[in-house]
């Protein structure tokens, strides 16, 4: 049976259950026949649910079980609301009993869910789960919320997220305070809280690494409702959205009714003070800040003049890369000096001015300082880069070009471009090279011709082309790439409608844990994905707001929720593609119609 003990449980529900025999042997182990596969069942409680006037302090809940039990997963035994300390849970017999080592607030009702933490001692069968109801005052509230929590960037259902109610309406309360109410989602992100005064609220989630319910933006994630919620409907035993589920009852799951959808996103640190530093090189360096566009008035390394360091921050402005640009041989330590705005105890940002030691790890001195001549390698003493394309992705993004240190000298004009037809004959080509604009040391060299499938295609780059701080003068090489010729690869043509803004389109695997390919568009086109492999594929689309050419997270206190991502939904109705061998498919998306949904 799908549908399990529901939420309310009066007495009359249990009443069967006291008399019912058990399934299992639970005094020793079988000594033969099928395996048990039966769940532990409840047959009776103490006191009933449903209990008012339970005790403030030294009061305790019995779970007694038709066969022997262990708890498994003690942090699923949740208290809402919560308390500083967890429930104390301990074995006796068939019986679990459960305790509170905090007085219990007066005039509050309470519940308590055993969610997946019980299993039988024989097989590890897991108890379904159990929602335990009482009231220190005189009667139990009535009022349950519902709702579901997906990650902001896959709008995946997320599981063990803490939902959490206040009655406390200031921004502050879910950092400061723990809530009036709290629940757990489950496998498919669903929650319900139950058996709440009927009142108005704020609605969060909370991905809580400390599991301590309060909110802790350096570590957590969060989700919210942007305005205050009042609860519509009255709890029942008859309301499937109380019932306890298998979450393999895929229909049953899906057929509860969510009034409301938080999605889930880390914030960016507010706080400003630098966090890490890092010597990667003799010669190069790292330091990170707490939060995004760090504000440095001025830096500089002791013992060397400005124009010897070379600095770049980052896309986000959280993290430098240095480099020093000097033949001599670097001290095992460089100090570093950054005057730079960084967040008082005030919270106001005010300057300072931080001595930063950069020493030398055994690791990098292992890397890179040779003290004898013989352990000297080739990589020592040349300009060290890597070129490499994709024959997926060398139509849209070239060769990608890639040096370990920033260049002082660079002759791309000397580069050669050439490619040979399938006949055998020999051309030579143009190129493009753009570089990076986020990465000084990081170059696209990109074909003016269209490349075409069985061309062979030849960039080389010339001895002492290059030559970077070190005043080492790069190798030749060359790299080869054609186009994929396997005829059983796919090709999705995206015909992207409504663009009246800026827009990320993406591709992703079936997991949704790698982009296979991107564009970032701001009117109608049509979009190609080639060289598909028969598999599942979903497509990503983002509204970038701002135009910053990035997937933003939200901000809390601002009530900015994380910028909006819609998956495009193909035939059937699924988030996902299913690609053939060996086809071409054209797929229509409408912006308008897929962000009114």
């Amino acid at each position: 049976m799908k549908r399990l003990i529901p939420l309310i449980a009066a007495a009359a529900v249990l009443a069967p259950l006291f008399f019912a025999p058990s399934c299992a042997n639970t005094t020793q182990s079988p000594s033969g026949g099928p395996k048990d596969t039966i769940p532990p069942r409840i047959i009776g409680l103490t006191p009933l649910p449903g209990a008012v006037g339970f005790p403030l302090e030294k009061g305790k809940i019995v779970f007694t079980f038709d066969e022997y039990v262990t708890v498994k997963n003690p942090g699923s035994i949740f208290l809402s609301p919560p308390q500083e300390k967890r429930p104390k849970h301990k074995i006796q017999g068939k019986k679990v009993v459960i305790s509170f080592e905090q007085p219990l607030e007066p005039g509050t009702t309470y519940t308590l869910n055993l969610n997946d933490a019980i299993v039988d001692n024989n097989e590890n069968n897991p108890f379904p789960g159990f929602t335990y109801v009482f009231s220190t005052g005189d009667k139990i509230d009535s009022m349950f919320v519902t709702g579901t929590v997906l990650d902001c960037n896959t709008l995946k259902p997320m599981k063990g997220v803490t939902v959490m109610l206040y009655k406390d309406h200031e921004d502050s309360a879910v950092f400061l305070k723990r809530p009036y109410a709290a629940g757990k989602t489950d496998d498919w992100g669903y929650f319900v809280l139950p058996y709440i005064q009927d009142t108005l609220y704020r609605l969060y989630a909370v991905q809580d690494a400390s599991s301590d319910n309060v909110y802790n933006p350096d570590v957590d994630r969060v989700g919210f409702v942007d305005s205050l919620i009042q609860p519509e409907w009255k709890v029942a035993d008859t309301i499937p959205e109380l019932l306890k589920y298998d979450m393999t009852d895929t229909l049953g799951c899906r057929d509860r009714r969510s009034q409301y959808e938080l999605k889930v996103f880390r914030e960016r640190p507010t706080k400003q003070y630098l966090v890490n530093k890092v010597r990667t090189a003799p010669n190069a360096a790292y330091i990170t800040f707490m939060a995004q566009n760090a504000w440095i008035d001025s830096l500089w390394l002791g013992g060397y003049p400005a124009d010897r360091v070379i600095t770049q921050f980052n896309i986000q402005q959280d993290s430098l890369e240095i480099w020093l640009n000097d033949r001599r041989k670097a001290p095992d330590t460089l100090h570093l000096f950054v005057n730079y705005r960084k967040t008082d105890s005030l919270g106001a940002m005010v300057p300072e001015l931080e001595h930063v030691r950069l020493a030398m790890d055994p690791e990098v001195r292992k890397k890179f300082v040779r003290t004898r001549r013989k352990d000297i390698k080739h990589e020592d003493t040349v300009c060290v880069y890597s070129l490499k394309a994709e024959p997926e992705n060398v139509e849209q993004e070239g060769f990608d070009l890639e040096f370990r240190y920033p260049l002082i000298y660079e002759h791309f004009d000397s580069v050669v471009f050439r490619y040979i037809n399938p006949k055998q004959k020999e051309f030579k080509g143009e190129v493009s090279v753009e570089r990076d604009s986020l990465n000084l040391r990081h170059y696209k060299i990109r074909p003016r011709q269209k490349l075409q499938p069985g061309f062979e295609y030849f960039l080389k780059l010339p001895h002492r082309a290059f030559q970077d701080i070190t005043g080492f003068w790069s190798d030749s090489t060359e790299v080869k790439v054609s186009l994929p010729t396997d005829e059983n690869l796919s090709q999705l043509n995206a015909n992207v409608t409504g663009v009246d803004r800026k827009f990320i389109v993406e591709l992703l695997d079936e997991k949704r844990s790698k982009v296979l390919r991107s564009y970032i568009i701001d009117k109608d086109a049509v979009l190609a994905f080639p060289y598909l492999k028969e598999g599942k594929y979903s497509l990503r689309i983002t509204d970038d707001g701002n135009r910053n050419s990035l997937v933003d997270t939200g901000d809390l206190l601002e009530h900015r929720q994380p910028e909006q991502v819609k998956f495009v939904l193909f035939t059937g109705g699924s988030d996902l593609l299913d690609v053939p061998k060996a086809a071409e498919i054209d797929q229509k998306v409408d912006l308008v119609e897929l962000f009114a949904q």
